[in-house]
């Protein structure tokens, strides 16, 4: 029943996607060459093509979009693709539909029909699209509160998947799902997690499958059982009920993980890293060589005078070499502005710096807070060591140690080290949780785009310079 009601939306759902597109071409045409405002759109010699030529285009255009948004995944079901995605999808889809459109009318030497009237007709369907897609979301939200197009789940087996997948759930009631239970071997029948109860045993699923009364399983058996897990998917699908395998290992594994085909076998790479693909690698890199560049021509004369400052408030060298880890679990010697009284090799393996540190100088309190101390850095930077955006570098006994007592820390040797990253503009910089910034550096390497490392520069100039965690 809820399969046909699905096809029965996507139809309707078609439909208005299609009326939407000749109607926007419609009323881009009209705005062009009709309306009052016209007279700004309309340049001496354009427009002399007839109405019934601007229109002939609609019996490929209209079809043409239906397909682009297909491609664009915007007739999948609603229930957990959020608005940013289906938004980012139909400004690609109108995008990729306004270039080829322009591509055709090239290739057919058509150099009459108004290019303006085109972008504007992209604006305006993007548009209209969008508030269509709202309109939908609000009366789908509106129907699943009044018990209307509910989705009833059963789980089997009780694991942290199960928990996840029941957090999120109950997080999102307007996604139209209902948990009716788990049944699970091991846990005690009766026993709650956040109002869903723990019913029996698994093997009760083949009384509970007969009486037809669920829309979809779930199974989230714990990595312990996992020699049911072919038992149990068969026994579901000769049901014919819809199964969903939600695995227990997302702690191993990305959430969105990268997958190869090897001859028919499927290959689930533990950690994606996008950086591993070698055009993104040289794109960033080639980033990293022009911003570092910039960066030292801007801030010599900046760097120029806190190196005065340095050598007349405390004896010793202006810079300060310390030996980090960086990519590929390599050492290297990273610049910074010495900010602390000079120590004997002891007294500078004690630690990181904390607040009060009696070991900074006045110049380099100064300099810490406002991260000029970090400047040097972009000699790293430009000679290949470091780059703008990654994870922060470690000394070489921290990683030593971390990398035994917090999981997946070495994953942020998969990249070039950073001057600034995700964690630090997210906060967690100076002496605050490991963890934490272990889990945005992650964040970062698996989610790594030339937008985000743009994001985080831009950042950094209004959370990462000055901070109250730098010390």
């Amino acid at each position: 029943m809820i399969k046909d009601n699905q096809k029965v939306l996507n139809r309707i759902h078609v439909l208005i996607d299609a009326v939407i597109i000749a109607c926007s071409y419609i009323l881009a045409w009209y705005i062009q060459f009709e309306s009052i405002f016209s007279y700004f759109f309309v340049e001496p010699g354009e427009g002399y093509l007839t109405m019934q030529q601007y229109f002939e285009p609609l019996w490929f255009l209209v079809p043409g979009y239906l397909v682009l948004y297909y491609a664009f995944n915007m007739y999948k079901p609603k229930r957990a693709t959020g608005r940013q995605f289906e938004v980012l999808n139909i400004l690609k889809a109108n995008a990729v539909g306004c270039l080829f459109f322009i591509g055709s009318l090239y290739m057919l030497k058509e150099s009459d029909f108004s290019r303006s009237m085109i972008a504007m007709f992209a604006v305006i369907n993007s548009f209209l699209t969008m508030m269509e897609r709202l309109f939908i979301r609000k009366m789908l939200r509106l129907f699943r509160k009044k018990g209307y197009n509910i989705k009833h789940v059963l789980l089997v087996g009780y694991s942290r998947a199960a928990e996840a997948y029941i957090d999120r759930i109950v997080g999102n009631p307007q996604w139209g799902y209902h948990i009716c239970g788990i049944l699970d071997d091991n846990i005690p029948a009766g026993t709650l997690y956040k109002g869903i109860k723990v019913l029996g045993r698994i093997d009760n699923l083949e009384i509970i499958l007969p009486e037809n009364k669920l829309d979809e399983i779930a199974i989230t058996l714990a990595l312990a059982d996992y020699d049911r897990l072919e038992e149990l998917v068969a026994l579901c699908e000769k049901s014919g009920v819809h199964t969903k395998f939600i695995p227990d290992y997302n702690s191993l594994i990305p959430s969105r993980p990268y997958t190869e085909d090897l001859n028919g076998l499927p290959v689930i790479n533990i950690r994606y890293v996008p950086l591993t693909n070698t055009l993104n690698m040289v794109a960033k890199r080639i980033i990293d060589i022009v911003g570092s560049f910039c960066g030292i021509i801007l801030f010599l004369p900046i760097m120029l005078i806190s190196a005065i400052m340095i050598k007349c408030s405390s004896p010793g060298p202006v810079i300060f070499k310390q030996e980090r880890v960086g990519l590929h679990n390599k050492t290297f010697q990273m610049y910074k502005f010495r900010t602390m009284r000079q120590q004997t090799v002891s007294e500078e393996e004690k630690g990181w710096t904390v607040k009060d540190d009696p070991r900074v100088t006045k110049v380099g309190k100064f300099l810490r807070k406002t991260s000029l101390d970090e400047l040097p850095q972009l000699f790293n930077i430009f000679i290949g060591n470091m780059s703008l955006v990654g994870p922060r570098p470690e000394r070489p006994q921290f990683v030593e140690r971390f990398k035994e007592e917090i999981p997946r820390y070495m994953v942020k040797h998969q990249v070039r080290p950073g001057l600034t990253g995700w964690a630090q503009v997210n906060g967690y910089r100076g002496d605050t949780s490991i963890r934490k910034r272990v889990e945005y550096d992650i964040y970062y390497i698996e989610n790594w785009t030339m937008a985000l490392d743009f994001k985080i520069l831009f950042l950094t100039f209004f959370k990462g310079f000055i901070n109250k965690n730098a010390y």
